[in-house]
């Protein structure tokens, strides 16, 4: 691969909050820094809803050293109103790269599901039980296709007249999207489980088969026994529907960070040996998703975090003052790219 990285959540927006409180610059400065020297990463996805939270992480993520992935991701926007909010992403990114820095920007993650008006459904939870009913998808796919190109072709054409770098766009498979206008294919379906690992190797050579760079935008599982063969259905959280703050774990797991740790790196030599140009672990850290000494409460074994988020009040000893603790997949990941830097200087 050219490059590895991880992405990195500046806040998901739902029911008037966010899935990272508090962001505070200075934690998100010091986030980048370990990314780059510790992880010895090459990228960074950045992502989320708050456009003054993405422009403020891909500044430090440049200041880093890191090679930048500004990728907006938002949700329960109307089609004009995400156009308007990529655009003015697709603005503030070019005059990141205008100050030097190595930046792609993409026209949004997953905008199917997440865009209001496109999949049935008010809410994300209404559309994404669209996805589980297969006589309903059929029905509705055509129209959800033709409307997502659409869309995106109007994202392409005016991100193209306002930045200068390379574009692309975070997909989902069913959305079936017509790559033409981007520069680079990416998809946010990474998730190998038990259900598709078979099928993997001819997905992953259908996408490099088309002539352009393919990255892999989102991989990764939860940290408990058994998460490998879930995959992206490795989320066990249950929320409260009118904060969106975890409720409790939907069943009894027991911690396994290295079943999560060995997925991931089992999964960056698949994507290597596979001709995948860029890949992005899911995630660095769900600051929603905080760890308890109540294991009923400890949410962080649903996480796809590589870092333990600590309760409010709470910093680690590893890095003193950060709110967080590294996992075990953090230190395979840091092995990792210390193992490729190294090979890159021989």
């Amino acid at each position: 691969m050219r490059a590895w990285g991880v992405t990195y959540d500046t806040g998901f927006t739902t029911v008037g909050t966010t899935t990272h409180e508090p962001f505070d610059p200075d934690v998100v400065a010091r986030d980048m820094r370990v990314i780059r020297d510790d992880l010895h990463a090459d990228a960074v996805r950045i992502t989320g809803g708050v456009a003054d939270r993405l422009a403020v992480a891909a500044r430090h993520a440049a200041a880093a050293g890191l090679e930048v992935w500004y990728c907006p991701f938002t949700n329960d926007l109307t089609p004009d109103q995400l156009l308007t909010f990529l655009l003015d992403a697709a603005e503030r990114a070019e005059r990141i790269r205008r100050d030097g820095a190595n930046i792609r920007f993409l026209t949004g993650s997953e905008i199917s599901i997440m865009t209001l008006g496109i999949l049935p459904g008010a809410t994300l939870t209404e559309r994404a039980a669209v996805l589980t009913d297969p006589a309903r998808v059929r029905e509705v796919l055509p129209t959800v296709q033709r409307e997502t190109n659409a869309l995106l072709a109007r994202a392409a054409a005016g991100a193209r007249a306002r930045f200068g770098g390379l574009i692309g766009y975070a997909s989902l498979p069913m959305e079936a999207v017509d790559w033409t206008p981007f520069d680079f294919i990416a998809t946010d379906a990474g998730y190998r489980d038990a259900s598709n690992a078979a099928a993997l190797p001819a997905s992953l050579a259908a996408m490099t088969a088309r002539g352009k760079p393919v990255a892999v935008t989102e991989f990764g599982c939860a940290a408990f026994t058994g998460a490998a063969d879930r995959g992206s259905r490795s989320d066990i959280i249950e929320y409260d529907q009118h904060t969106a703050r975890p409720v409790r774990l939907t069943e009894p797991v027991d911690r396994d960070e290295p079943e999560q740790a060995a997925y991931l790196r089992d999964l960056l030599d698949v994507w290597d040996a596979g001709g995948v140009d860029t890949a992005f672990v899911q995630t660095f850290a769900a600051r929603h998703l905080p760890t308890s000494d109540d294991p009923a409460q400890d949410f962080d074994r649903g996480s796809f975090g590589i870092v333990k988020v600590l309760p409010p009040g709470r910093t680690g000893t590893a890095y003193p003052g950060m709110p967080w603790e590294p996992k075990a997949a953090f230190h395979s990941l840091a092995e990792y790219g210390r193992a490729r830097a190294g090979a890159s200087t021989v």
